[in-house]
């Protein structure tokens, strides 16, 4: 059974202005305590590498691939697999208008492979954290967009 986070949320701003959030990769850094940067072209089968600080460990660099996207919607990745079903993974983040200015954000993510429960047993608590603070994050980022 893989570990699973998965978190929504609905934002008092529009769907253009949460996809936009979500999607300007440069400026991670200003708003995300999780990722604190990330590059890509998010096109499918391309790199998205990201800066990661998992509390107690510092930053580290992480290099996953797109998996999909639908611009103004949905996209996602995962680590490149691991051979002998080892260790793989899915993130997704997704955009629904609930109206005008609400939208409804998903986060998701998935841990599976032999060694996930390893994995899970080492970082379980900071991959919690960190994903509730990006999608916190993403609410707060878009609400303040939206108030200027």
């Amino acid at each position: 059974m893989p570990f699973v986070i998965d978190a929504t949320v609905e934002i008092d701003a529009p769907a253009e202005l949460v996809w936009q959030v979500i999607t300007d990769l440069p400026r991670y850094g200003e708003w995300n305590p999780f990722c604190i940067e990330a590059r890509s072209t998010l096109v499918p089968g391309e790199p998205i590498d990201m800066l990661v600080a998992l509390s107690g460990s510092g930053p580290r660099r992480q290099r996953e691939w797109m998996v999909s996207h639908t611009p103004g919607t949905e996209f996602s990745y995962s680590m490149k697999p691991v051979p002998l079903g080892t260790l793989h993974s899915l993130r997704s983040h997704k955009v629904t208008p609930l109206g005008p200015d609400r939208t409804r954000y998903e986060s998701h993510f998935e841990l599976a492979g032999w060694l996930h429960p390893l994995v899970v047993a080492l970082l379980a608590k900071n991959l919690r954290r960190g994903f509730a603070g990006m999608t916190e994050g993403i609410e707060r980022q878009a609400e303040s967009l939206r108030s200027h």
